[in-house]
C-alpha cells in the first residue's frame, strides 16, 4: 500500500529532523515545531516518487467506488451471497444449519 509507505518516510523524516534538532541543542517545545516544517519541506522535495504512487492509488480506489456505486469489494461479496442464497431458497434447495441439521417439521 502506496499510503502507508509514504507516511511511514513522512514520519520517519519527521522523527530524524526531531532527533537532529534534539542533539544540535534545541530542547524546547519548538523542536517538534520546526521538525515537523523541515520534514515537510524534505518530504516535498524527496518524496515526489511516493507522493505521486499514494495519489494514483487513492485514485484508483475512489474510481472503482465509483464504478461500484460506492460499495466496497467487501460488500459486492456479500450481496453475491446472498443473492446466491436466495436463489437457493427460491429453487427450494435445502439449507443447511451452520449449528446442525434443520429442525423436523410437523
Amino acid at each position: 500500500m502506496p499510503v502507508v509507505v509514504y507516511s511511514v518516510l513522512r514520519l520517519a523524516l519527521f522523527a530524524g529532523a526531531t532527533g537532529l534538532l534534539w542533539w544540535a541543542g534545541m530542547r524546547s517545545w519548538l523542536a517538534p515545531l520546526l521538525a515537523a516544517f523541515l520534514a515537510w519541506a524534505l518530504s516535498y522535495v524527496l518524496l515526489n516518487r511516493q507522493r505521486d504512487g499514494a495519489a494514483r492509488w487513492l485514485a484508483e480506489r475512489a474510481e472503482q467506488r465509483r464504478a461500484h456505486g460506492g460499495r466496497t469489494a467487501h460488500q459486492l461479496a456479500d450481496d453475491a451471497a446472498e443473492d446466491a442464497e436466495a436463489e437457493r431458497a427460491a429453487r427450494g434447495a435445502v439449507h443447511e444449519r451452520p449449528d446442525g441439521p434443520p429442525p423436523p417439521t410437523a
